[in-house]
Order: C-alpha cells, then structure tokens, then sequence
C-alpha cells in the first residue's frame, strides 16, 4: 500500500516544530509540576521529593538520585488504554528507564546531595511523540524543583551541609544569596536536556514527528541531548526500510534544529520561575 503524501497532509514545514505550550505549578501538591503540551501531545510532569535516598544507597552517602515513571492515561489514546495496575510492562518500562537515565545523564548527583527526586510523566493525550514530550517536560519540572530546593536549604554545597551530629542537634540551614543560589542551581544542572523525535518519509526528513508522521515513517529516531550540544541517547529504527549515513546525518541536523527551540524555549519558561 502507497504511503500517504506528505506534501499534501502536513499542515506545517518538514523542519518545523509543533506549537508548544507550558504552564508552571499545574497541579500545587508538587514540588514542581508542568503542564507541556506539543502540538497535541499533552503530558503532566510532577517532580516530588522522597523522604529519604533509594534502600542501596549507603547511610552516608553524599549524591542523591533521580528516578522517573512514565504512564499513559487511559483516555489518552483513541482507544482506551488499560491502567497497568501491576506495575509498568514493555514499552512503558523501557520509557520510563530511557527517561530516568536521560534526567541523572544531566544533573551533576555529587552536587545535589542526598535528595532523592521522582519524577512522574503522566501523558494526558497522545499525538506522537510521547516519551520525548516527557523528557523535555522533566527537565523543566526538574530544574524548577532543585532551584526550590536550594532556596529551601535542602540542596546545599557539599562544604555547607550539616553532619549527622549537626541535625539531631537542631541544625539550620544557611541562607545563600541569590547568585549563590545560582552557581548551585547550575552546579546541580549545568545543562539543560531536551529531546525531539526526526523521521525519514519518502525520502525526505521530518522534524517532530506527530501520530500521522509517525505511523507512516520509513524511518524514525528519538535524539536526547543537553544544551552544550552532548547526546544523551539517540534511538534510530528502519521501519521496514534502512538509511545511510548521509540519511542519519540529515536526521540528526533537523533535530538540531528542534533542539534549539526547545532550549530557547526552556530558558524563557524558566528565567522568572520561582
């Protein structure tokens, strides 16, 4: 069967992004939480921090963790998808692995302490890319919950954190100015981390791949990468097809583009967040 053609379906340019759209402190119980929506993918990203560090971490450990769940809703999708009530299976585990691994890939863990941070990727409507939609989301949900934690003193320098003795004697965290707060906030999280999905239709290359893009993609690939331009993961699959290297270049530069915006995006999001 003839794939569609692009030309005539896509109601924007081959290299432009979807509309994207976020709303900080969505849901108040969070530590932080956004609201982001790309183009008609809409996902819920809530950053909460747990009481205390992961069972295998030792009783003095100095670095902290990020963890990640990921789940699509069940009326997310055009049918409904069922709650997976015994834990994540599949496609969802491996989701939620790439977006925990993507998180701790940019945040320096030695600098946050011994906090450990979840993140919850809860995708409300599915239009394609979901599990890149949640990475972005995270990040932003991520960076926004460790400047609170910095502000709160529950994110120090490692020269100005209590010792055990120190807390049970009633310790009080110190105040750090706001540029002091700054240099922290960018010690735990040099750079940002975005991710956007490329495809290869009809021998052409596709920026921010949507359902319709998507189903018909000869190929596609999922680039994760952080602001000072380091890939983090890149998941590239032939569906049914195979691309060259003079293909895999092209993908990766309309992702760079994608990325971009994304960053561009993220720093005004985040330049008067508190």
């Amino acid at each position: 069967m003839a794939k569609f053609k692009t030309n005539l379906e896509l109601s924007r340019k081959a290299d432009e992004m979807r509309n994207v759209e976020v709303q900080l402190d969505f849901t108040p119980n969070a530590l932080a939480s956004v609201l982001y929506r790309q183009g008609d993918t809409v996902v819920l990203a809530c950053c909460t921090k747990e009481s205390k560090l992961p069972r295998w971490f030792p009783r003095d450990a100095t670095k902290g963790w990020v963890h990640a769940e990921y789940s699509l809703l069940p009326g997310s999708t055009d049918s409904r998808f069922r709650r997976e009530r015994n834990g994540a299976k599949g496609r969802t585990q491996e989701i939620e692995r790439l977006i925990a691994r993507s998180l701790r890939a940019a945040v320096d863990l030695e600098a946050l302490g011994p906090v450990a941070l979840n993140i919850d990727c809860d995708v409300l409507n599915a239009d394609g890319g979901t599990r890149c939609a949640s990475i972005t989301a995270a990040n932003i949900a991520l960076r926004l919950a460790v400047r609170r934690l910095i502000a709160s003193g529950d994110c120090l320098p490692s020269d100005l954190r209590p010792t055990f003795e120190q807390r049970k004697e009633g310790w009080t965290a110190p105040s750090l100015s706001a540029v002091e707060q700054k240099n922290h906030e960018m010690d735990v999280i040099p750079h940002d981390l975005a991710a956007v999905s490329v495809g290869l239709i009809d021998g052409d290359v596709y920026l921010d791949l949507d359902y319709i893009l998507d189903s018909n993609a000869d190929v596609d690939m999922n680039v994760i990468k952080t602001s000072d331009g380091k890939y983090v993961e890149i998941q590239g699959t032939g569906e049914e097809s195979t691309f060259s290297a003079e293909e895999l270049s092209a993908l990766l530069a309309q992702a760079d583009g994608g990325m971009e915006t994304l960053f561009q995006m993220q720093t005004d999001v985040l330049n008067e967040a508190v």
